[in-house]
């Protein structure tokens, strides 16, 4: 398998996101929330995507993984369509605040997803390079 082109994909994953959240930043609450719908598409996609790539064994624990994703994505769904009814100005502060820690813990989230990944990566190469010095005996 070429991980360093996963690697590259993933890179350049985090640069359009970063791209999309540093022009989000100054839209309006409706460009953000075609972005946001936009966005939540292309997260169901990748999901399928992915699935198809996931081996048997995987597939249970894959499937809580994307379960745990979909919900998260509805609650967001959710607090989105209950921000627009907010009027109430120290209510909307408060919402800000828990929705930046929500950003914040996602962004931790990524960090230890791409740490496993990494060492994922350097097992799959031990493990072929293991298997490869057991065939040349």
């Amino acid at each position: 398998m070429d991980f360093s082109e996963r690697l590259d994909a993933l890179q350049q994953r985090v640069a359009a996101a970063r791209a999309a959240t540093e022009t989000a930043v100054g839209e309006s609450r409706d460009q953000i929330g075609k972005r946001i719908d936009q966005t939540q598409v292309d997260i169901a996609q990748a999901v399928q995507k992915a699935q198809k790539q996931v081996t048997d064994d995987a597939r249970s624990k894959w499937a809580e993984l994307r379960d745990d994703a979909a919900a998260r994505v509805d609650d967001m769904r959710a607090k989105i369509q209950e921000r627009s009814r907010q009027h109430d100005a120290k209510v909307a502060a408060r919402d800000a605040q828990m929705a930046e820690a929500d950003a914040a813990d996602a962004l931790d989230l990524a960090v230890w997803a791409v740490d496993n990944a990494e060492l994922a990566i350097l097992d799959a190469i031990d493990a072929q390079v293991h298997a490869d010095e057991l065939a040349h005996r």
